[in-house]
């Protein structure tokens, strides 16, 4: 074997640096980024119904982007909620580069085309399309959808959606509330910490969830009832479906006193067809007040939490769920 000098070879200008973005935090000043106020908090944040009422057809996106400190548009730092109004004969386009669009027909009826399959659909129905949807939505009436998908996600990892997780999946407006109206009327249905339907996809077995991102669920909030308290790490994108016109609230805080209510608590208050942002991790309860039901519908990023085993969903039954009681 032969020795090889290698003392007179000359390497300069052969090997990228690549030093000049590192940094060097110690760990109990970077650690909490959040706390430290270089990541912004998610704010609770709630948005008029008369963003959509009249008007020309248009998309209006609930953007939170420059609070958030993210590229926008975006409602959360994963998903982005919108009220898409089109007016009777009128059309909206949509191709987000999104794994997961949920649509929620809050009035109107028409009918929607995406890739070269055309769907009708009503007022109360939900549409959910996968990646690579490219979709013209038409209305017979004057029509409202909120819309919610996962493109802030998608644009913060870089990444474009190429390959469908689930099938376009309709859920009936008719079927949703025959299933809620059969859990309202389960025996011991008011002692339970929500009356609630979650809607689910086949293909997300182990999540139970819309899409294998997204999770919704049709909610009822009965007259003179509050759900109790509960908290996870999703962000939940709310839209209130209908209510009277005063004494549904939403009461959102940072922890519990001994007794299980929240201390210290933001009010949102309700209006039909307002939407509103519960940040993750927060205490969160919703109270009806009035001599009538109320609905909502939220829709969440937690089939991507629960998924990485990070929803960590927490609830408390230390308060009566009677207001009157």
């Amino acid at each position: 074997m032969h020795a090889i000098d290698v003392s007179e070879w000359s390497f300069e200008g052969r090997f990228a640096d690549w030093t000049a973005d590192a940094r060097y935090f110690e760990y109990t000043k970077a650690v909490n980024p959040i706390g430290a106020g270089l990541t912004p908090r998610i704010p609770i944040r709630r948005f008029p119904a008369e963003l959509h009422q009249g008007g020309p057809t248009r998309v209006v996106s609930l953007d939170l982007a420059g609070e958030l400190g993210v590229a926008g548009p975006a409602t959360s730092p994963g998903l982005l909620a919108s009220f898409v109004r089109i007016e009777a004969g009128d059309e909206v386009a949509t191709a987000p580069n999104a794994t997961s669009e949920l649509y929620y027909v809050f009035s109107g009826r028409g009918t929607s085309s995406v890739n070269g399959e055309t769907v009708a659909w009503g007022g109360g129905d939900v549409l959910t399309l996968p990646a690579g949807s490219h979709s013209t939505h038409r209305a017979d009436d004057d029509t409202v959808l909120y819309w919610v998908h996962d493109e802030p996600l998608l644009r913060y990892l870089g990444v474009e959606a190429t390959v469908p997780r689930f099938r376009p999946t309709r859920y009936p407006a008719e079927r949703s509330r025959a299933e809620l109206a059969r859990v309202a009327a389960a025996p011991r249905a008011a002692n339970r910490n929500r009356i609630s339907v979650l809607l689910a996809n086949a293909g997300q077995p182990q999540s139970l969830t819309v899409t294998h991102v997204l999770w919704a669920m049709l909610g009822l909030l009965p007259a003179g009832q509050m759900q109790p308290p509960h908290r996870h790490q999703s962000v939940a994108l709310d839209l209130v479906i209908d209510c009277p016109p005063e004494g549904c609230y939403t009461l959102v805080g940072n922890r519990l006193d001994d007794d299980g209510r929240i201390v210290d608590p933001t009010r949102v208050d309700w209006r039909p067809g307002a939407a509103f942002v519960t940040p993750p991790g927060l205490w969160h309860a919703h109270h009806n007040e009035s001599g009538q039901d109320a609905h909502l519908i939220p829709v969440q990023d937690a089939g991507l939490h629960t998924y990485l085993r990070s929803l960590d969903i927490r609830f408390t039954t230390r308060v009566r769920m009677r207001l009157d009681g």
